[in-house]
């Protein structure tokens, strides 16, 4: 498995309604890129937010400790 960088657009309100777009990077453990994707998909299912996966890298992390 290798680890993955993640970037994903989601939709936040603020205090007055305004929506936002901000971008979150998460690191995912995956064998895939599209295994990592995936696995973004899953994590975001049981949400009400708005999301797009924007882009998925493959990093040079070997472990986390």
């Amino acid at each position: 498995m290798s680890y993955y960088i993640a970037k994903v657009k989601v939709v936040v309100s603020d205090n007055n309604g305004k929506q936002k777009k901000n971008v979150e990077q998460y690191l995912v453990n995956a064998v895939s890129v599209t295994d990592a994707e995936s696995k973004i998909h899953k994590d975001f299912e049981n949400t009400v937010i708005d999301f797009e996966v924007s882009s998925v890298s493959e990093t040079k992390i070997i472990k986390v400790i």
